[in-house]
């Protein structure tokens, strides 16, 4: 029953969909003052969300169907799974299980696979080519994120997300962005978070005024409401593993903070940049990120 309870509704999915419609009016309302608009009401996600369950659900002609209409549950769950994991670290729940942080990594990869898929699985150029996309960044990115996290897992010396917040929480200069290896490993995660959350400059996959929403085109109906409740999600859990893994607090307000801290970071990185190409993203991975995550494990490993 309490595992049920994790699941569906604290930290799992009835919370972590709360905070991600939260996040997106937050970054939809931000983006709207920034252009000098109005912007949506609060209660906008949900509405979108409610008419999209309610829509008519098309599946495109010659589409693989099994693999059309899983891609998108696939996403969700496994980003439910890592809110679950992630804030009862943070909350001080339950003390989770032995190598979670890794599981946690694998999971959050899950929902670009899940783009993936879906787009390849749609017979359609236009979602073959937003998928391709997708891929090749997601090639570029997931090697300095993981070295990023490694920073934590060397200075730590655990693999455990509940032992990873427990050794920095209220630790202050401590914490393991407090030291100059943290600091670059958080640097290099907060634009491989912008990349996983498919922000400008790294929306590439999805640009609307090149190939209109990528892998996304033939989604519609309750599917599409699916992918849109994943991404808002994604927006509120994978800046919150950031905050778990460099620099958590002792308490769940704290947390929450250094999580809109993050956010705001994320809101600024998409409204002051243009986006650039899929081989200028990938060069910047490699050839510039990849290496100072390197320095970064390096410094780590050097004890500083």
């Amino acid at each position: 029953m309490n595992q049920m309870i994790d699941f569906l509704i604290f930290p799992g999915l009835l919370f972590t969909a709360v905070c991600g419609m939260l996040a997106s009016f937050v970054d939809r309302k931000v983006t709207a003052r920034v252009q000098w608009r109005k912007g949506p009401p609060l209660f906008q996600p949900v509405y979108d969300f409610v008419k999209l369950m309610g829509k008519e659900m098309v599946v495109p002609s010659g589409a693989h169907l099994l693999t059309f209409l899983a891609a998108p549950l696939f996403g969700l769950s496994a980003i439910v799974s890592v809110s679950i994991i992630v804030w009862n670290a943070l909350s001080g729940g339950s003390a989770g299980f032995s190598g979670d942080l890794i599981v946690v990594v694998y999971l959050l990869a899950i929902p670009s696979i899940a783009v993936i898929m879906g787009g390849f699985a749609s017979n359609n150029p236009i979602a073959s080519l937003g998928a391709s996309r997708e891929m090749k960044l997601m090639l570029a990115y997931e090697l300095p994120f993981i070295l990023a996290v490694m920073v934590t897992v060397i200075k730590t010396g655990s693999i455990n997300m509940t032992h990873v917040v427990r050794a920095q929480a209220g630790a202050g200069a401590s914490a393991v962005a407090g030291s100059p290896s943290g600091i670059i490993a958080l640097a290099v995660a907060v634009f491989c978070i912008q990349a996983k959350l498919g922000l400008v400059p790294f929306d590439i996959p999805e640009a609307e005024q090149e190939i209109i929403a990528g892998p996304l085109i033939e989604y519609s109906g309750p599917a599409l409401g699916v992918i849109k409740l994943t991404r808002w999600m994604m927006l509120f859990v994978v800046p919150s593993f950031a905050v778990a893994v460099f620099f958590p607090s002792s308490t769940f307000a704290g947390n929450i903070l250094r999580y809109v801290l993050l956010l705001v970071v994320a809101i600024l990185l998409r409204n002051t940049n243009p986006r650039v190409r899929i081989d200028q993203a990938i060069k910047f991975f490699w050839f510039y990120t990849g290496p100072v995550s390197l320095l970064a494990v390096g410094l780590a490993l050097a004890g500083k």
